[in-house]
Formats: C-alpha cells, sequence, structure tokens
C-alpha cells in the first residue's frame, strides 16, 4: 500500500499557494493566512553534512587543473559519476518524465592543453636545490615547455628595471627579477633568453611568514615557443640574490610538462521546475585552478547540494516550480557561453550565484567567509563597516549600480546560517574576477560566495588540510536554501522581500547619516554627503521593485506594498537629510 499523503502537503509540495503570508505590521497587506512558509532550513540542515563536498575537494585538489587536462577531465567524470548515483539522468537518455539531468558539453580546443610533470632548480655549486617541484607544485610557469630531460645549465641575469635590458646580455640565458612576467615576457623572449626566474608575490600572502610558499604563474599558451618561467618563493628569492652578490651565477634547471591537443568539458545538471521549467536559478563552480580552497571547495560544495537536492526531492520533503541549474566548468568562460550561446535559455535566467574558494578552515587561512555584492552605492563610497578585500576593486559610478533584491536576501539567509552555527559571514563591495560577473553583464542579477584574505591564496600551500567541512556544510546549506526559495517564490516571497529591503534600507541611511554626520565634522561637504544618502534610497527603492519578478503570473500583485514601503524610505532620506542640514549649520 502507498504512504498517504494529506492534501495540504500535494499542494505545498506542487508550489500551489494557498494563502498569502501578511506583512502588515512593516508593508501592509489585506490579505490573511493560516500557514506559515516552508522553513527549507529544518529541510536542508539533517540533509547536508560536508562530508561529500570534502570528499570531493579531497579528490580534486590532487590535479593542477586547467581546462582540458587529465585532473579536470577526472573532475568532470567524477561529477558525472555522482550525479547519475543520485538519480540524474544523461540527457541523451532522458525520458520526458526525468526531471533531474545533466549532459557534458564538450568543444574542440583552439591550443594544447597543459600539465607539470617534475621540476627542479639548482643553483650551480650549492649542495641541494633551491626548489623542488615535490615540495613546491606551483613553482612551473602554467604554459612552460619542457628542458632537455637532463635539463639545462644557463647564466642568470638579474634584471632590475626594465630599463636593464637595453644594455643587458640575455641570449641564450635565464633572466631574474622581482616584477609581474607581463612586463617583461616579451621583451626576454625577443632578446633571446630562453626562461625566466620571477618573484612578486604580494603583502597579503605573508610571504616573509610563509617563506616557502609559490603563487602560481602563467605565460601565454605557446603550441610553438620553447620558453619556460619558474616562480620563486620568498626563501629561494633570497638565497639566489645573496648568491647574485657574489658574481657570476649559474643555474640547473630541469622542468619536464606535457602538452597535448584535447577538448574543453563543461558539466550541466539541471532540476527542471514543475511549473515554469524556462525560469532558472543558476549556480556556478569553476574547476579550472590547482587548488583546494580554490576551487576545489566550490566544485565539491555544489555536487553535495545538487545531489542533497536530489535525495530531498526523492523523500518527498521538496519541489521546485522553477528550474535549478548546476554548471561546472571552465572560470568565466563557461558561465559567460552559458549566458550567451541560447538567447531564449538566457531570457529565463532569474538569477546568478558563483561558488568559488568556498571551504576555508579560517582559523588556519586568515580569511573570512564573504558575499561579494551585486554593485550598490558601497561600490562608490566605501565606509564604514563597508570595506574592500585585499583582492580590491575599481570604484563605480552611479550608472554601474545593480539594483536588486538577490543582495539583501542572500545575506540575510546567511546570517541566518551563521547565527545558528555560530559561523562568521561578512560582505564586500563588488570587485568582479569570478563567475558572478558574466551574470551581471548578461543584466542578470548575480554574486558571489568566497573567502578572502587567505595567505595561501593560489599558492602550493593552498591544500587540503587549509579546508573545513563545516565550512562547507555551512556555505552548502545557506546555498542551497536560499536557491530552494528563489526557485519556488510566490507572493509571499516577494512580501517578505520588500519587508526585509525596507528594513535594511532603514538601516543603511541610519548608518550612512552617521558617517555623514562625522564627515561634515571634519569639514566635509554637504551636498556631497546628501548624494550618498540619496543614492542609497535610489539603490533600494529601485530594487524593491525588482520583487515583481518573484510573481509568476501578476505583475501588479505587489504595487500598494511596494508603494507604501518606497514613500516609507523616501521620507527617512528627506528626514536625515533635513537633519544634516541642521547639523552642518551648527
Amino acid at each position: 500500500m502507498g504512504r498517504i499523503i494529506p492534501l495540504k502537503k500535494i499542494l505545498k509540495r506542487q508550489g500551489i499557494v494557498l494563502s498569502l503570508l501578511c506583512f502588515s505590521f512593516i508593508v501592509g497587506c489585506s490579505q490573511q493566512t493560516n500557514e506559515e512558509p516552508v522553513d527549507y532550513f529544518t529541510i536542508v540542515r539533517p540533509e547536508f553534512t560536508g562530508k561529500l563536498a570534502y570528499e570531493t575537494t579531497d579528490f580534486v585538489e590532487d590535479y593542477w587543473r586547467i581546462v582540458g587536462n587529465t585532473g579536470f577531465n577526472k573532475t568532470i567524470y567524477l561529477i558525472a559519476d555522482s550525479l547519475e548515483a543520485s538519480g540524474y539522468v544523461l540527457e541523451e537518455k532522458a525520458q520526458e518524465n526525468n526531471r533531474f539531468t545533466y549532459r557534458i558539453e564538450k568543444r574542440s580546443m583552439t591550443h594544447q592543453t597543459w600539465e607539470p610533470v617534475s621540476a627542479s632548480l639548482q643553483i650551480v655549486g650549492a649542495d641541494k636545490p633551491l626548489l623542488l617541484s615535490e615540495t613546491n607544485r606551483n613553482m612551473t610557469y602554467l604554459n612552460s615547455v619542457s628542458t632537455p630531460k637532463k635539463g639545462v645549465k644557463t647564466e642568470v641575469v638579474w634584471i632590475k628595471s626594465l630599463k636593464d635590458f637595453e644594455s643587458a646580455s640575455i641570449k641564450g640565458k635565464v633572466v631574474f627579477a622581482e616584477m609581474s612576467a607581463r612586463k617583461l615576457y616579451k621583451t626576454a623572449i625577443g632578446k633571446g633568453a630562453i626562461g625566466i626566474l620571477t618573484y612578486d608575490n604580494p603583502a597579503y600572502l605573508q610571504p616573509e611568514k610563509n617563506t616557502t610558499s609559490i603563487q602560481f604563474r602563467s605565460l601565454p599558451a605557446q603550441d610553438d615557443d620553447g620558453f619556460w618561467g619558474i616562480a620563486l618563493s620568498y626563501e629561494a628569492k633570497e638565497k639566489l640574490i645573496a648568491q647574485l652578490k657574489k658574481g657570476k651565477t649559474e643555474v640547473l634547471v630541469n622542468i619536464q610538462t606535457k602538452r597535448y591537443p584535447s577538448e574543453e568539458l563543461t558539466i550541466v545538471a539541471e532540476i527542471k521546475g514543475n511549473e515554469l521549467p524556462h525560469e532558472r536559478l543558476v549556480y556556478s563552480a569553476h574547476v579550472q585552478e590547482p587548488g583546494a580552497n580554490d576551487n576545489a571547495t566550490g566544485v565539491g560544495t555544489q555536487l553535495e547540494m545538487a545531489r542533497t537536492a536530489a535525495r530531498l526531492f526523492a523523500e518527498g520533503k521538496i519541489d521546485f516550480k522553477r528550474t535549478m541549474t548546476f554548471l561546472w566548468g571552465d572560470e568565466i568562460i563557461s558561465t559567460r557561453r552559458y549566458i550567451q550561446e541560447d538567447a531564449q535559455r538566457a531570457n529565463g535566467i532569474k538569477w546568478g550565484i558563483s561558488l568559488d574558494m568556498v571551504g576555508e578552515n579560517t582559523s588556519v587561512t586568515g580569511g573570512t567567509f564573504l558575499i561579494e555584492k551585486m554593485p550598490d552605492p558601497s561600490a562608490i563610497w566605501t565606509r564604514g563597516k563597508d570595506k574592500h578585500s585585499e583582492w580590491g576593486g575599481e570604484v563605480l559610478k552611479l550608472a554601474d549600480m545593480k539594483p536588486h533584491y538577490l543582495n539583501d536576501f542572500i545575506i540575510s539567509n546567511f546570517k541566518k546560517q551563521g547565527e545558528y552555527a555560530n559561523w562568521v559571514v561578512e560582505t564586500n563591495p563588488f570587485e568582479g574576477g569570478s563567475d558572478h560577473t558574466p551574470f551581471l553583464q548578461a543584466d542578470i542579477p548575480g554574486l558571489l560566495l568566497w573567502h578572502f584574505t587567505d595567505q595561501f591564496y593560489h599558492t602550493d600551500y593552498d591544500r587540503i588540510n587549509k579546508v573545513s567541512q563545516e565550512t562547507m556544510k555551512n556555505v552548502g546549506t545557506a546555498a542551497l536554501v536560499s536557491g530552494l526559495e528563489l526557485v519556488n517564490s510566490d507572493a509571499a516571497f516577494a512580501l517578505s522581500q520588500i519587508s526585509n529591503l525596507k528594513r535594511k534600507a532603514f538601516e543603511r541611511l541610519e548608518n550612512e547619516f552617521q558617517l555623514s554626520l562625522t564627515a561634515i565634522e571634519s569639514g566635509k561637504d554637504l551636498e556631497d554627503e546628501i548624494a550618498i544618502l540619496n543614492a542609497w534610497e535610489d539603490w533600494y527603492t529601485k530594487a524593491i521593485l525588482t520583487v515583481n519578478d518573484a510573481l509568476p503570473n501578476s505583475k501588479t500583485a505587489m504595487e500598494k506594498d511596494i508603494k507604501k514601503a518606497n514613500v516609507s524610505i523616501k521620507s527617512k532620506t528627506k528626514e536625515l537629510v533635513s537633519r544634516l542640514k541642521t547639523a552642518s549649520q551648527n
């Protein structure tokens, strides 16, 4: 005998709105309800352990991954096998009633792929190597060619500035410089150098503390050129300089790499919505890069999210009105292609969320979990509690703003998980540089989940011992819960966002007012401070308008609630501006 499911639960599972949740205490609402919205946290938390995310990270981080190479491809097929095991069906074999599907997209590559095999660097006359790939797997520049099997012996030419190239004789030699390879690569090749040795670790890596770590570097793809590069640790750089100061210095270099034709793989998993399948949320995690946190943790966390969603559906605990998509591929490139190659599909993408560096053991790395917001005025006026990461970001303009409820919705949900798990959640103004940017460039709401500053970022110290299963559990739980609320969003959800946005607008305006008072006291221009308040008012009143995209049918149902909230925000701004003017006159 089958399990009997009450009608109320059937309706709820199918996403049928029985009634609207009333938020009259903040925004006003004529509808009444006796039913609470689904608490997805209580559903997801017991199921999402972080175990699969951690195990996947442990597998993936063993490999130095770029598109087309062994580690990248093994990761793609590991994901495919794991999805199959949880009920996702290969798209080409799927039937009409299969709502959980996946596909592996294959594309030809215009250049060869690459992977490191081994490398060593030794000062001639020294007892032991300066660097070995066994302990510094990032020492070999990406796209370096191999030296002869027995290595090469060559003189080192120390270039302290680009002007030194004018008089230096470097043909057949290796160039050493404390600068980016971008500044010297072409000149070095043009003058006949066979390779480069460089050091340029940024201060946030704490190189004088982490003396043997190396941040990976890359050369342009070179299927024909025969050039190589070695990145130095702080310790190796200091030893080399000490030797160079004594006089002529030669080194023994042995680099073995693989370069071979391959294909680009991208894997896309989808959970088809049962009511609005053409509308979708897209999660994106890039596979390439050699580290554990960057970005094996994004790969693993997103995989556990996809599998947890499948399990909860199979258990009859959740359903999906709209489509939920999971994308794994090449950073930015795969996401941009997914958006651009199918205009009809792109038109249905309502939200994009990037998972990049989401599993750090912050007590070891020193990083903080961050939500990088869509462009808001904090990316123009970064002050108070708003802080850019050491990655940094350019100052934006008012024309760059992207008002939307997604910012405060995601932040609020992650803060809930933070309070529940005693986990620190912070934000940073928009900076760009990951898979959220293609969404924004296509005018699709999108933001980034990540960690920074990490003293092991892009270094060969970024290994599994810097990863926390608990962190991935928290990120994955909050990200999946947020996704379930988004794909099942309705009028009740829209009302809750109006409420949240009004509350957040008031908090922001009050905070900015206090900062402006201090600024005026220190001599700042009153009109400039008023402009900041007006910018935040404009951002939030426009963000509230976007709640209509949560409504599958009527776009006018929220008009009264939206208008009432925005009148309140404008009134609040007017009051604070008046108080600013008064304060400036005293």
